[in-house]
């Protein structure tokens, strides 16, 4: 996933490119959501695959988008005050996610806040569900096999 993200043709995003940025924004993390909904679906209903594998394939493609975002509003002169580069952008990403919030990057922008915002209500909503899912399915094969050895 680092692969992919730091070999991404980021330079396309940006100041330069404000319409492609947003729409390609905008499709991935709906069919993020999308993805992420049918997987918690199918792990909360024990559907056969592996829909826990999944779910955490597509937390981590969900860091790539939003730090490609990050990354892309960097560009833009005024929006974030200490983020340089994709590193820094995965950093904040990630920060940003467990909710620590350091206060070394600080999104000034009007547009850095909005995602900023989206991304937080993003991981409150599709990745606490995705988290929730699996480990009440991990907690259920815990009881199940606890009920075998007590039998």
């Amino acid at each position: 996933m680092l692969t992919l993200y730091f070999t991404l043709p980021l330079d396309l995003f940006g100041p330069e490119h404000p319409v492609f940025g947003w729409v390609s924004f905008a499709i991935g993390l709906a069919v993020l959501a999308g993805l992420l909904l049918r997987e918690i679906r199918r792990e909360l209903l024990g559907l056969p695959g592996r829909p826990t594998l999944m779910i955490l394939l597509l937390i981590c493609l969900t860091l790539v988008i939003f730090a490609s975002a990050y990354y892309g509003l960097a560009k833009t002169p005024g929006q974030f005050l200490g983020l340089y580069t994709r590193t820094d952008a995965l950093y904040f990403t990630i920060i940003t996610m467990s909710t620590v919030g350091y206060g070394d990057i600080v999104p000034l922008g009007q547009q850095s806040r909005v995602v900023v915002m989206l991304q937080i209500v993003y991981t409150l909503v599709f990745l606490t569900a995705g988290a929730t899912a699996i480990t009440r399915r991990m907690r259920g094969r815990f009881v199940e096999r606890a009920d075998k050895r007590e039998r």
